[in-house]
């Protein structure tokens, strides 16, 4: 297996595989060792999921720290014990539709707007005492979890579809990192006075990444099988971190910011203890942590890529 693959390969990525799948995939079909996925997405759910191969997994770190933006769809009317459709029905009450108004709704949405709490599902990977959740879900127990602060940006109502006696809401929602979306829709449900849970889920937009950047897998095996080259659909380090600050190094400093010295940032308005990415041309050098010092602004070297990226 070789290493000359270098970049990311934004994935659309289909109902009823893991990640964790899709990373395997990847591997065999780049025939590389080094892949790993910038943000995991459960089984039935779809959408963008970057997977950086070669030098991009060094990427990984920051590309799934950045915000997520997905498509609902909330069921109202009905609880699961997953908080999503996978799960068992756990309680049922029949739904007022004319109750349902895009204001009421939108009244709601604007009071989980900002920075909230959200208590993690009892069926999620989340550490209590050295055990997943999940684990203690599947022997039947229930823990107490510690709240966590997360962050929602954006909630857009899209469409209102009363289904039997139940009602099914379609909105996005952008979030940060660590936002569980079905545990959103049941506090959501709570607020509007009904049981309820996660219907469907896709991720549209993982931080740089977008709908319209993804490819499927499938198409990728079909390209592959044919013998086609793979790297169109590689986005290249350099344009991997176009969501961060670029600086264009002096040539005389290329070879000092390569072996790890920090350089003097000349110009530069950044904040202290920002990320900002050093540049020779279109040759991406490193990404640096902008520091104060007595002559001023300096970029302190967090990870530098070796000159065949």
């Amino acid at each position: 297996m070789s290493n000359k693959w270098h970049g990311v390969v934004v994935l659309d990525k289909p109902a009823g595989m893991t990640s964790h799948d899709c990373v395997a995939r990847i591997r065999r079909l780049f025939r590389t060792k080094k892949v790993g996925h910038a943000g995991t997405l459960d089984p039935d759910v779809t959408g963008v999921l970057p997977v950086c191969l070669g030098h991009a997994t060094r990427l990984v770190e920051y590309l799934q720290d950045l915000p997520k933006r997905y498509d609902v769809v909330m069921r109202l009317g009905s609880s699961t014990t997953t908080e999503d459709a996978a799960g068992e029905r756990v309680e049922h009450v029949p739904v007022d539709s004319a109750e349902i108004t895009t204001e009421r709704l939108n009244d709601v949405f604007s009071q989980f707007l900002g920075e909230i709490e959200q208590v993690p599902p009892m069926y999620s990977a989340v550490k209590i005492n050295g055990k997943r959740l999940y684990q203690l879900a599947r022997e039947g127990e229930v823990v107490e979890r510690p709240a966590r602060k997360v962050t929602i940006y954006e909630l857009d109502l899209h469409d209102i579809r009363p289904d039997g006696d139940g009602v099914d809401v379609h909105f996005s929602c952008t979030c940060s990192k660590g936002t569980y979306v079905r545990t959103l829709c049941v506090d959501l449900g709570r607020a509007l006075g009904y049981p309820a849970h996660m219907k469907q889920l896709r991720r549209v937009k993982s931080g740089p990444f977008s709908e319209r950047d993804a490819v499927a897998l499938e198409l990728l095996e079909e390209k592959s099988a044919g013998g086609e080259d793979l790297s169109p659909w590689l986005v290249p380090l350099s344009q991997a971190v176009s969501f961060l600050p670029r600086y264009q190094v002096p040539p005389e400093r290329t070879k000092a910011v390569l072996n790890g010295l920090s350089t003097a940032l000349p110009g530069v308005k950044a904040e202290e203890g920002s990320l900002i990415c050093l540049f020779a041309g279109e040759q991406l050098l490193g990404i640096h942590r902008v520091c104060r010092g007595p002559k001023g602004l300096f970029a302190k070297a967090e990870k530098v890529f070796p000159t065949e990226v």
